[in-house]
């Protein structure tokens, strides 16, 4: 699927607002429950070995959308492809509710799964359109997109400590995303770019993809993108409970460490930009990685919450520029 011609310069303003409100959704959903791990853990009544085994279920639901969010964004247009990202993510989030309030952990797996799913075909396909918005525009918008997911995974990780202060349960929260996800994804879906389908390709040869898998740089910015994006995914999952079980907080202040690192990493992101701009890609990355390696020292030797939150926010702002 492709965006038609020449747009109007409103039609273009109205997909460019509305994919981020798709960018900012996402992450709102996702870190306002991940945000209260140690709820989950406790309701299933898990150890913590055996929570992240769960866990792991959304990881591998997020990897099998990845390769079939393809397809589908080219076959039902960036759009449809969010809101059936988005829809997956709703079930998802109901069958994990039911599972806690159960305290069955197939149906809760299931519901992971489901989750991570719906994330990968979501993420990727706003990226499409966000990217087209962009070129279209002809200037600068991706930044700013990852910007606004990471200011919704602000407001999420604000609404999981807020609902772990007034007492909510964690099924109940999770009722509440999503009863809020179709109201916000459907009617900004609705603006994105128009679609039609694109005019075939010529065959070709896979020896160019072959081949840029045999050049070394691949390689190493391959592993440099995997292991920023395991210190992240270890960070998301494990912060809140490293709190409450390391240092002996609440819930509550489980969920502001974890509000604190993606912070950090939004500033990080609104930042990126100029940074980019003045120093250079090969600089920007090289501080950001000692940024990050210190912040996971301190976390690592720091036993005390003083030293912990501000290793929670040298590790969001030097996993801000992966």
């Amino acid at each position: 699927m492709t965006t038609t011609g020449a747009l109007p310069a409103a039609q273009l303003l109205r997909a460019r607002t509305a994919v981020v409100v798709a960018f900012i959704t996402a992450g709102l959903a996702f870190s306002s429950f991940i945000a209260r791990a140690p709820a989950l853990r406790d309701s299933l009544g898990l150890s913590t070995a055996q929570l992240g085994l769960l866990l792991l279920c959304m990881s591998g639901g997020a990897v099998a959308g990845l390769p079939l969010s393809g397809p589908i964004v080219h076959r039902l247009g960036p759009g449809r492809a969010v809101l059936s990202g988005a829809l997956s993510m709703t079930v998802g989030l109901a069958l994990l509710s039911v599972g806690m309030f159960a305290e069955f952990v197939p149906i809760a797996a299931l519901g992971l799964f489901a989750t991570g799913l719906g994330t990968g075909v979501w993420d990727v396909a706003m990226n499409v359109e966000g990217a087209d918005v962009e070129r279209r525009l002809g200037r600068s918008l991706m930044p700013r997109l990852h910007a606004a997911f990471s200011l919704g995974t602000v407001a999420g990780a604000g609404v999981g400590a807020a609902c772990a202060a007034l007492g909510v349960p964690l099924p109940a929260q999770l009722v509440g995303i999503v009863v809020l996800l179709p109201i916000v994804v459907m009617p900004a879906v609705r603006r994105f770019l128009p679609v039609q389908e694109a005019a075939p390709d010529e065959p070709r040869s896979g020896s160019g993809v072959l081949a840029a898998w045999r050049e070394p740089r691949t390689i190493v910015v391959g592993l440099m993108v995997l292991a920023f994006a395991f210190t992240e995914g270890s960070a998301n999952d494990w912060i809140a409970i490293a709190m409450v079980d390391g240092h002996g907080t609440s819930e509550t202040l489980g969920a502001v460490a974890f509000g604190f690192f993606v912070a950090a990493m939004t500033a990080g992101r609104m930042a990126g930009g100029a940074a980019l701009e003045r120093f250079g890609r090969v600089v920007v990355v090289r501080t950001t990685a000692v940024i990050a390696l210190a912040g996971l020292l301190l976390m690592l030797l720091g036993g005390s919450v003083p030293v912990a939150s501000p290793a929670r926010c040298c590790g969001g702002w030097g996993r801000s520029r992966r």
